[in-house]
């Protein structure tokens, strides 16, 4: 159905394409993406990124990311997803993991797919457990989410948006 694979030159146009459909659909925020959503420069970003991959160039002020754009067959871009390796402190209320799916790919169960095709690359790199948050008032992303095994944790309050932590047990998956 669909496959992670890592951000690369040959995906810049359709990494813009995807980025375009958000803020066409007047979503400014592309979660999971590593700053896709800030920048105008793919080649900086993909620079960004893949030193970020990479425990020895990773931005001292960030952590250890793998970024995975998820395509289905025909090649599209459907998501987006990453994993950081560790919380620092501003992380340990945002979890492990971030994920977006394009708007036109929605409830379509990719994000289900690219979460648990995650959750079994956080275990091959030692992770024992993943934390992922979500907004009380994002039903679609809960039930992602739950239907992966996440197990509540408990709440956060950022920037007056409420949110849960959702905690993944990788040494009993």
């Amino acid at each position: 159905m669909i496959r992670l694979v890592r951000p690369n030159i040959d995906l810049k146009d359709k990494a813009n394409d995807f980025k375009q459909e958000f803020f066409a659909n007047n979503e400014l925020v592309i979660n999971g993406s590593e700053l896709l959503d800030n920048t105008d420069d793919y080649d900086k970003w993909l620079e960004a990124v893949t030193a970020n991959a990479d425990p020895l160039t990773a931005d001292p002020n960030w952590v250890v990311t793998d970024t995975f754009f998820a395509l289905d067959e025909n090649e599209k871009i459907i998501g987006i997803i990453d994993l950081r390796h560790t919380l620092n402190d501003f992380l340990k209320d945002f979890g492990n993991c971030g994920y977006s799916v394009r708007p036109t790919e929605r409830r379509k169960g990719y994000a289900t797919e690219m979460l648990r095709q995650l959750l079994i690359i956080a275990k091959k790199t030692g992770l024992s457990e993943l934390h992922l948050s979500v907004e009380k008032t994002n039903d679609p992303s809960i039930k992602t989410i739950i239907k992966n095994g996440g197990v509540y944790e408990r709440s956060f309050e950022y920037e007056n948006e409420l949110a849960d932590i959702y905690r993944f047990d990788l040494i009993g998956s």
